[in-house]
Order: C-alpha cells, then structure tokens, then sequence
C-alpha cells in the first residue's frame, strides 16, 4: 500500500481521537471520518441483505472479530424490516484467533494458531454495545440477537441441538480457514431453504486458500 495512503489513514484516525465534534453530535457524524473501503463494505452489505430480505431464518457471522460486520447487519434489519422479531442475528467467534491450521491452509504467515486476537475481554464489550444498539430499535425488548464465544465446530452444533427450529436466511464466512469453514458448511446444509444467501469473505485467496478448498469440498463450485 503506498506510503501517502497509509499517512493520511494514520492522520485521519488521529483526527478522530481528537475531533472538536462534542460526543453527542460525534457518533451521529462519523461519516466525516469513514474511508471508502469502510463505505464499500457497507454498500455491500446492503446490496446481500436485500437478496434475502423475504427468506425465513437467521443471520449467522463465523469469524465475528471486532463486530463491525454484525452491527451494519443490525442496522440493516433495523431500516429494512424493523418488525422482524425472529430475524435474529448470531455471531461465532473464538476471540482469542485462529484455534490451530491445517495443511490445507498453506503457508501464509497470517495462518498461525492466534492470529487475528482480539483484546481481552472484547466479546463482553461487543455484547455491551450491541444491547445499546439494540435500545434503539423498534423492538427494544426483543433479545434479537446473540454473541457465541468459542471454537465454532463445536459450538454451532451446540447451538443447532439447541435450537431445532433454526432456518439460516444469510450466513456469512470470515472463518478464513478450511477445517472450521467445512464443518460449518456441512453443519448448515440442512438449514439453508431456498434464497437463503451464503458469502464467504476469503474465498479464492491465496494467503488463505482452505477457504475456498473447504467450499469446494462441501458445496462444489457448479
């Protein structure tokens, strides 16, 4: 990435550390601070969650991280359907990183045991915000959504045992690597219905290719 690109991030986040803006008027105008990436990001969210909007289910994120993606889908299901009470939102995450890789993860040195930590403690605080978010809603009282913390392959069964009557209108992968990826897949297979809508955030990328061979594995590519 060119050097004057990375600088002017770098400026941009320090002008938000330091906004003149007072914090009540501040979260109402961080479009001020947003980067166009950050502003594809949620345009694409949008363009998918309308490609779902009549299926029945859930909305499932693997690989939550920081919550970026699960609060632009609360908002979302806030605009585009506000009474949709059983359009939950649950996101996985270990949030302590990649639990381990396997060889058909390759050798990117992004794909090590750990990486992609968050701090400690981070899902509790994401859980904070997202009840905050949650406040704001035409349905302030429904519990509408749910933070999952642990390795997936075991939780998602956990969660699916548990909750029988689960049809999956939008999963969305960020999982990066091929063992969770797969076993989600094939976990999910007999939850998706017709329209449902599957993204995968890494698939056909080098640095991290047991994505897509997980995809090839357990869907195909026809």
């Amino acid at each position: 990435m060119p050097k004057n690109i990375v600088d002017a991030r770098e400026q941009l986040c320090r002008e938000l550390q330091s906004s003149p803006i007072p914090p009540h008027e501040l979260i109402r105008n961080l479009g001020l601070y947003l980067l166009p990436m950050e502003m594809k990001r949620l345009l694409f969210f949008a363009d998918l969650y309308q490609q779902f909007i009549n299926v029945p289910g859930v909305i499932m994120e693997f690989g939550t991280r920081w919550g970026q993606n699960l609060a632009t889908l609360q908002s979302l299901r806030s605009v585009l359907e506000p009474y949709h009470h059983r359009r939950r939102i649950l996101g996985f995450d270990t949030f302590e990183g990649f639990p381990n890789v396997a060889a058909e993860d390759g050798k990117d040195a992004a794909a090590t045991p750990g990486a992609y930590a968050v701090t400690e403690g981070y899902d509790e605080h994401l859980r904070r915000i997202m009840q905050l978010r949650e406040m704001q809603s035409r349905l302030p009282d429904v519990a509408n959504f749910e933070i999952i913390r642990g390795d997936v392959s075991q939780t998602l069964p956990e969660y699916r045992d548990k909750h029988p009557e689960t049809i999956v209108a939008f999963a969305y992968f960020d999982l990066d690597l091929y063992r969770p990826t797969k076993d989600c897949l094939e976990l999910l297979g007999s939850r998706l219905t017709k329209g449902s809508v599957v993204g995968f955030d890494e698939l056909n990328h080098a640095a991290f290719p047991g994505e897509t061979v997980a995809v090839h594995e357990a869907l195909g590519l026809n």
